[in-house]
């Protein structure tokens, strides 16, 4: 297990800075020109960053141009404008513009498979296929994790905290680091406290794209009615003991979207694509291979 999951950690990494819609984005594209072009959205608006989306579908460079950015609001990029899920996907297709691609494999996980689905939405002419990881089609998610913090026997929850986070009404990045702080023993299959303190240090805090997120994306988020408009072929990877986004949720996406598999990764909590990160790859690249192959 890795010390510091790439899953909630601040880039490294060396990222153009691009102008989208106004607003400049830290931008890495990998893999050779030319190539069939893939952007990956990082989830945890405000918490999140290229980081993740980076080392898990960065794997996939030999064969694909992958594009991965932290979004507005996020990591190193500017935060000008509205955090909204419109605003998101526009960015997303101001990208695929940018980098000169008619059509792209969209990917996201967690939050960033919110923003996966609602650009295959709004945009469907512009999505070849679809790759989503550990997320969910509406904002049901919510009590269900709700109910899964409470009964979890790792830690003691302080509920005025995860309340906070989940209702995006923390005061400023401190506190959103304290109450992320609270959560993150939650997230893997196995639980390594070390490895814990590491992500709160490595996290980079932006409370108000956290904040908008929760408070006035979330809930109202249900994508439940268009998603069987969406016509790219799927691939929905989810891990077994994921508290966040349960198995429940991929399952009903599974049944939504008509061209689509699901795939459960059985030792892995919210992130497969690090936990099983050398089964996951491979059952990308094998679908990617079949809908998309590379002339």
């Amino acid at each position: 297990m890795n010390d510091v999951s790439p899953e909630f950690a601040a880039a490294t990494s060396t990222a153009t800075m691009v102008e989208i819609n106004g607003n400049r984005l830290a931008v890495e594209v990998l893999g050779p020109a030319g190539a069939p072009v893939l952007i990956a959205h990082h989830g945890a608006p405000g918490l999140g960053s290229r980081a993740e989306p980076r080392a898990s579908f960065g794997r996939l460079a030999d064969t694909y141009r992958v594009i991965v950015f932290d979004a507005r609001g996020s990591g190193q990029s500017e935060g000008n404008g509205t955090f909204s899920h419109e605003q998101w996907a526009a960015d997303i297709d101001g990208l695929r513009e940018w980098a000169g691609a008619e059509r792209i494999i969209m990917a996201g996980g967690s939050y960033g498979g919110f923003m996966a689905m609602e650009y295959a939405i709004r945009y469907p002419d512009r999505v070849r296929a679809l790759v989503l990881r550990d997320t969910s089609p509406d904002n049901s998610n919510e009590e269900m994790a709700l109910a899964n913090a409470l009964a979890n026997a790792r830690v003691e929850i302080d509920r005025e905290k995860l309340d906070r986070i989940f209702a995006g009404t923390v005061h400023d990045d401190a506190d959103l680091r304290d109450c992320w702080r609270e959560i993150l023993p939650l997230y893997d299959y196995a639980y390594d406290p070390a490895a814990v303190e590491a992500r709160v240090e490595a996290t980079p805090y932006r409370y108000e794209a956290h904040n908008y997120a929760f408070s006035v994306n979330m809930p109202s988020f249900d994508l439940k009615p268009q998603l069987p408009g969406v016509t790219a072929p799927t691939l929905i990877t989810v891990g077994r003991t994921d508290w966040i986004t349960p198995v429940a949720c991929s399952e009903q996406i599974a049944s939504l979207i008509p061209d689509s598999r699901l795939v459960v990764f059985e030792k892995s909590g919210h992130s497969p694509q690090i936990e099983e990160a050398e089964a996951w790859t491979e059952a990308v690249r094998r679908f990617l291979t079949e809908v998309c192959p590379v002339r």
